[in-house]
């Protein structure tokens, strides 16, 4: 072989494996108490968040900077291989106290959405700005979770639907006011607090220039809405290891379009309208499990197109069907999840506009 051919060949083995080594798509662990003492359902111990750190270094994977990820992926400039990254919600002292020292040991960024109004009342529960400013300074990102965490979707008695939505806009307001003012600078995301949008809500994020994140799960690649980014949730019943190491090893459901009727559900039960894209999929090993009801109901409407319905109407509050499907290894899974909001009766929500 002539030397250069020989380069030829080793330039573009090279190649090879980088383009082997990267990935186009990013899970996102969500994450919101880091302690023993705080309410379960949102809380991983000590401990166990140890265990989810060491369990990333050890199994290769690249922590990353969400906004350059999120960015690059927009631009279509792959990402490393086993790209993850780490979020949490709130703001909360604890995350100081128990999270950071393991995050800052294992030199791993990370973005806490931040409400401001419990900081810039010097609560105890939350973060200082002077312990944001530490963080930062070892690769902490600190975005916007909405000043006072409302229920987005929820007008005020006799609220009218402008005044709503200046509110909202407020709400948004105030906290990249004040990221700009402590720490210098804002990265423009978002998380909507429980998870909540309509359509009315996103565009006004957009319009901000802001991405935004909600709290179905789910992998984003550059095909996602980037105004309402899925996370996978890693407290609670969903901080065991072994299933985590699942949701990290998964990649995007690969859908050519979804229907899901809106953001809310009635008294009746919901059902989503998945369409996949051409390619050679094991369409057939597809499960949708309904929140509380187990699986759904799956109609084909066609090769590439199916129906999943749940068994009955979603109870007040927040309702998802989540589903999975392996890919032809069988070693990693697509995953895909939408969630509903049901309103009580009591409640009143913004109605949705197309």
């Amino acid at each position: 072989m002539s030397s250069k051919s020989y380069l030829a060949a080793l330039i573009g083995g090279v190649m090879l494996s980088a383009s082997t080594q990267a990935q186009d798509y990013l899970p996102v662990l969500q994450y919101h108490h880091v302690s023993d003492t705080t309410p379960r359902s949102t809380s991983v111990t000590p401990e166990e968040f140890a265990e989810h750190m060491n369990y990333l270094q050890s199994a290769g994977f690249q922590v990353v900077d969400l906004r350059k990820a999120l960015d690059d992926l927009k631009a279509n400039t792959p990402l490393p291989s086993k790209a993850v990254a780490i979020t949490f919600d709130d703001a909360y002292r604890n995350i100081y106290q128990s999270g950071f020292p393991v995050l800052k040991a294992n030199n791993f960024p990370f973005t806490v959405f931040v409400n401001s109004g419990p900081v810039e009342r010097n609560s105890r529960s939350f973060l200082s700005w002077e312990q944001m400013r530490e963080m930062q300074a070892v690769g902490g990102v600190f975005a916007n979770h909405t000043e006072n965490h409302p229920y987005m979707l929820r007008k005020a008695a006799d609220e009218s639907d402008d005044a709503w939505l200046v509110r909202m806009s407020e709400e948004l307001d105030v906290v990249e006011t004040a990221l700009i003012k402590q720490l210098g600078e804002s990265p423009k995301m978002l998380a909507y607090p429980y998870g909540e949008s309509i359509q009315q809500i996103r565009d006004m994020v957009k319009g901000k220039g802001l991405i935004a994140f909600g709290q179905q799960s789910g992998v984003i690649s550059a095909e996602s809405d980037f105004q309402n980014l899925p996370r996978f949730p890693a407290s609670g019943p969903y901080a065991r290891l072994s299933t985590l190491k699942t949701k990290l090893n998964s990649k995007p459901m690969p859908l050519l379009a979804e229907e899901a009727g809106g953001d809310y559900a009635t008294s009746q039960p919901v059902s989503i309208r998945l369409a996949f894209k051409d390619g050679q999929y094991r369409l057939k090993d597809l499960a949708c499990y309904v929140s509380g009801q187990g699986k759904a109901t799956l109609d084909w409407v066609s090769d590439k197109e199916v129906v999943a319905t749940a068994s009955e109407a979603f109870n007040v509050g927040r309702g998802r069907i989540n589903c999975t499907m392996p890919d032809q290894t069988g070693r990693q899974y697509y995953w895909y999840s939408n969630v509903w909001i049901r309103p009580g009766a009591e409640q009143v929500y913004m109605s949705e506009k197309s």
